[in-house]
């Protein structure tokens, strides 16, 4: 799975998308509101570990997460 932080534009907030081994779209969340989308694809008790990376992470950059 991989995680990238997309910086938004103007009105538009930034998001995270993770992605599979794929790079098939799993979520698309913005990054004060990801648990709805967490909770969808069943990470939910990952929630933590996740967002502490997205905050780091730098905008357009790839990372390979390994659970």
């Amino acid at each position: 799975m991989y995680i990238i932080k997309v910086k938004g534009v103007a009105k538009i907030p930034d998001y995270v998308q993770l992605r599979d081994d794929k790079f098939t779209l799993l979520a698309y969340f913005r990054l004060d509101r990801p648990e709805k989308s967490l909770d969808r694809i069943g990470l939910q008790d990952k929630t933590e570990y996740i967002m502490n990376l997205a905050k780091d992470l730098p905008f357009g950059q790839i990372l390979k997460l390994d659970f």
